[in-house]
């Protein structure tokens, strides 16, 4: 059998996710890759410096087109120091500087996996294998063995983080691997807790891993479960959701800067790589106040139950074209129809240029539903009109279902990234009331 794949002898490491190989290894230890059938090498995607270009490589290509934005000063609120939020621009962003670092976000993956995390859209279920053995989702025949994989078709099983599901009281959170992806780099954290005068107060914080970074899963798991901690002790005493959600993101950036502390050993044994590195954001939703916090590309946005009402983004990119717009260089449409728009500019890790944790206030004067996500969802349905269109009409009272509505909106559209979606309630229903 190895003489049928001669060109197995010269690999050191798994095409796929790097891992380094064995002589004779069918298949990757660390992923399942099947090294049989290795596909050419994908060049990498380095980090660069704002004005350059990648040496000796091209852009990565946008796959959607320009849509219609909405801005957060489309539902009216309080930036970061209590000041109204401009209606002349943009959140945040600043004319481009030289100094400013931007980074893509993702590097290149092969064309599909063969073995794909589980698919939410999926109504059947597998036939129950006997208790205590574990079937392959690869091939529904094998048993697995205690190390992951299949004794049959040697398959590595898909892991915990493949496809996450929670549900906590009144609010959900779903996050997949998407088709494309080897690991699912997102991580998300949800909360419940009380403030000082016995109110309710959810959060959700969900982080997107930066692919060409080292270790992004252990990064996004890290600030997420970080800002958590902290929201969780700060809300009881008595702190404002905003100063809490600044000091969230904080404590969630330094939680990232330690992990690129440890040794070599642990950094996948590339310690040449940059430092790991994620992006974060959050909501805080209160009986009367809804608060947001953020740094890079991921989102929040506003969809109101009367549908009649107008939808909103309260989130503004830390990434190239938001720059490019924020500075005057462009318009809007020339900034996003750019190969670079979606370069990220602002991240956390010890190798972003500064920390800029930016937060905005909002006082909703109707019910809604907080979307919180990454990348991998707003691609599908960029402007706000279009998520609020794939946001299902009972996602107040039915959280996780509507999660996973939008992720499998998103696997549906290609799924190219990892998609992670947190759906929160607003206003705060009563502790204790769940989703119907």
């Amino acid at each position: 059998m190895m003489s049928q794949m001669p060109q197995q002898t010269a690999l050191s490491r798994c095409p796929s996710c790097e891992e380094p190989l064995e002589s004779g290894d069918r298949f990757c230890g660390a992923c399942g890759y099947d090294l049989s059938a290795v596909p050419a090498r994908p060049d990498d995607s380095p980090t660069i410096a704002l004005n350059g270009a990648p040496p000796g490589g091209t852009w990565p290509q946008v796959p959607h087109p320009p849509a219609e934005r909405h801005l957060p000063t489309d539902l009216q609120g309080t930036e970061s120091g209590d000041h109204p939020l401009p209606r002349s621009g943009p959140v945040v962003g600043s004319p481009v500087s030289p100094a400013s670092g931007v980074r893509f976000d993702r590097t290149p993956e092969p064309d599909e996996y063969l073995l794909q995390a589980p698919d939410p859209r999926m109504a059947a279920e597998p036939p129950t294998p006997a208790e205590g053995v574990k079937v392959c989702v690869a091939c529904r025949a094998g048993r697995v063995d205690h190390d992951g994989y299949c004794e049959n078709c040697g398959h590595a099983q898909p892991r915990e983080r493949d496809h996450m599901e929670q549900e906590a009281g009144s609010i959900a959170a779903v996050s997949d691997r998407g088709l494309r992806h080897h690991r699912n780099e997102d991580a998300f954290t949800l909360g419940n807790t009380l403030l000082p005068d016995g109110s309710p107060a959810t959060f959700a914080v969900v982080c997107d891993g930066v692919s060409s970074a080292t270790r992004p899963d252990d990064a996004s798991l890290a600030a997420s479960r970080s800002a958590a901690d902290t929201l969780l002790a700060a809300l009881p005493q008595g702190t404002h959701p905003q100063q809490a959600m600044h000091e969230a993101i904080v404590a969630a950036s330094r939680a990232v800067n330690s992990l690129a502390n440890e040794p070599a050993t642990a950094r996948e044994h590339q310690p040449h790589q940059n430092a790991p590195a994620c992006t974060i954001v959050g909501s805080i939703v209160t009986p009367c106040l809804l608060v947001v916090g953020w740094v890079g590309d991921s989102r929040v946005y506003w969809v109101p139950t009367d549908r009649t009402s107008p939808p909103a983004r309260l989130t503004e990119d830390d990434s190239w074209a938001a720059q490019m717009v924020a500075a005057g260089l462009m318009n809007e449409a020339e900034a996003y129809a750019d190969e670079r728009a979606h370069a990220i500019t602002g991240w956390l890790g010890a190798d972003a240029y500064e920390l800029d944790p930016h937060t905005a206030s909002f006082k909703p004067d109707r019910p809604g539903v907080v979307v919180v996500c990454t990348d991998g969802l707003w691609n599908y349905a960029e402007a706000a009109d279009e998520m609020a269109q794939a946001v299902p009409a009972d996602a107040a009272v039915r959280p996780l279902h509507s999660a996973r509505v939008l992720v499998g909106h998103a696997l549906d559209g290609g799924g190219h990234d990892n998609v992670t979606v947190a759906v929160v309630p607003f206003p705060t229903p009563p502790q204790g009331a769940g989703s119907a």
